[in-house]
């Protein structure tokens, strides 16, 4: 059975769009657990913060505008190839330019282009512009694990590092940050002796700690429960192995902890190895 041009371009293009979709509908099957990567994950992790609200949005806002793009310039591809190869049009057209589509070709991606960047400096301010801060912790990236402060709250500091007997595996450690929900946090960073990097996928945030500089950031998280991420900048041969856990809970969770942390990391300064669990107990 034969197969015309336009036939095959039809069916290769049905192929593609349905492919796109299959690989949308898996990327909802496969959605990611909250606060740390997932198996099979395709899709960004569930937020947590409005800055990831955002960058979520404006992600899938860009999706649905390369999407179309790329449909249609496989399309003019299919096209050229089955429509103007030797054999479908031996004598090839001598036009030269075109008006009507060298406007179209010009002003149709400016469009797109002021489309990207309207809520693209929106999310840019957003992150760049750090409301008044209910909490301020310093994070100092150390080879190789993370060192906190909190200097609103007793100004009492403590090491995190990895424990390779927990779960989720590369990710837990023996002492969590600790913060509110629903609280706007300021994360103050630098580095005590190369570039680390601070990052942490729900809530949108990651910032560079750099040695002898001080760079901030902020997130408001809105769900509890722990959240994670990892150092994002190659800082030497254990760079994957200091992990960042932030555990979000309630303000009263919050005060006990603070209050028995204040007395714990007092009485331990050179071992600072309390978590909120440690302290409930």
């Amino acid at each position: 059975m034969k197969v015309s041009n336009g036939q095959m371009g039809r069916r290769i293009l049905g192929f593609a769009v349905a492919a796109t979709a299959l690989a949308g509908a898996a990327a909802a099957a496969y959605a990611g657990t909250p606060g740390q990567p997932s198996p099979w994950e395709m899709t960004l992790q569930p937020s947590a913060s409005p800055v990831m609200d955002n960058i979520t949005w404006f992600h899938n806002f860009m999706l649905s505008i390369i999407v179309p793009i790329t449909l249609f310039v496989l399309a003019l591809i299919i096209v050229v190839v089955f429509k103007f190869n030797s054999k479908s049009n031996p004598v090839p057209s001598k036009t030269t330019h075109n008006t009507l589509i060298e406007v179209v070709w010009t002003i149709v991606p400016v469009l797109i282009l002021v489309a990207i960047a309207v809520p693209s400096f929106r999310l840019l301010f957003q992150q760049l512009d750090i409301p008044k801060a209910d909490l301020t912790i310093k994070a100092t990236g150390k080879q190789w694990y993370w060192s906190y402060a909190y200097p609103d709250n007793g100004k009492f500091e403590f090491d995190s590092l990895m424990v390779a007997d927990k779960q989720p595996r590369l990710l837990a450690v023996d002492n969590e940050v600790v913060v509110p929900v629903n609280k706007v946090i300021r994360i103050q960073t630098t580095g005590a002796d190369v570039i680390h990097s601070f990052a942490v996928p729900a809530f949108g945030i990651k910032i560079d700690a750099i040695p002898g500089r001080l760079n901030e950031t902020w997130f408001k998280a809105t769900k509890e429960g722990m959240f994670y991420g990892q150092c994002s900048e190659l800082c030497g041969k254990d760079h994957a192995f200091m992990p960042i856990a932030v555990k979000v809970v309630s303000d009263q969770e919050f005060a006990a902890w603070v209050e028995a942390a204040k007395k714990k990391f007092a009485s331990n300064p050179s071992n600072s190895f309390a978590s909120i669990g440690t302290v409930a107990q």
